[in-house]
């Protein structure tokens, strides 16, 4: 028996970041759950209120840990092969309007948590908008923490944008007809698949 918060070190290491001295909060609209918490919000996200335990082992394949935003928006783990280093899975960001993100691996999505904000928008931007806007209590410790665990450092607005890019485009379209396979017929499948190529 292990009291680990999960099978995966990288991501044990931010729950003890997290956890740590000081304020929790460290990036905004960030926080995590109990790992792998039952639906976490997916069922209603893919419209299978009811049909739950039909759709169960696919379901299965989604791991939710943390809340992405203060308005339901969240992050699951898509377990789309059978690899081991569940760190390098895709990151799933399932938005509270209905919109996706897709993050190759853990440290792509730690990276992206360094910008401090939960639409990943360049901290410049956010400050223009509202000069009294501050960072989180815990942005400048985390910001350390990251560069002393895994030598990475926040990514400028044109590799932030990389980021979410690469992963649309490599994990994109395969996500979505994986989606398409048990997902409510209401959802236009499409767009997302438009949404995540870029186009």
């Amino acid at each position: 028996m292990t009291d680990a918060y999960s099978p995966i070190p990288e991501l044990n290491l931010l729950k003890e970041f997290s956890d740590g001295p000081g304020d929790a909060y460290f990036s905004n609209g960030f926080e995590f759950y109990e790992y792998d918490r039952p639906n976490a919000g997916l069922v209603e996200w893919l419209c299978l209120e009811g049909r739950e335990e039909e759709v169960r082992a696919h379901l299965d394949r989604l791991t939710p840990f943390a809340q992405a935003t203060g308005s339901g928006s969240f992050y699951a783990l898509w377990h789309c092969d059978d690899r081991t280093d569940f760190a390098t899975l895709p990151v799933i960001r399932f938005g509270d309007e209905g919109d996706l993100d897709i993050i190759e691996g853990l440290r792509n999505l730690f990276r992206l948590l360094a910008i401090d904000d939960e639409s990943f928008t360049s901290w410049d931007e956010e400050r223009e908008a509202d000069p009294d806007e501050e960072h989180s209590p815990g942005h400048e410790a985390y910001v350390a923490w990251l560069k002393e665990t895994f030598g990475l450092t926040p990514p400028t607005e044109p590799e932030a944008d990389e980021i979410l890019e690469s992963g649309g485009k490599k994990y994109g379209a395969r996500f979505v007809d994986w989606l398409e396979k048990f997902g409510s017929q209401e959802i236009d499948f499409d767009s997302w698949r438009k949404e995540l190529r870029g186009s």
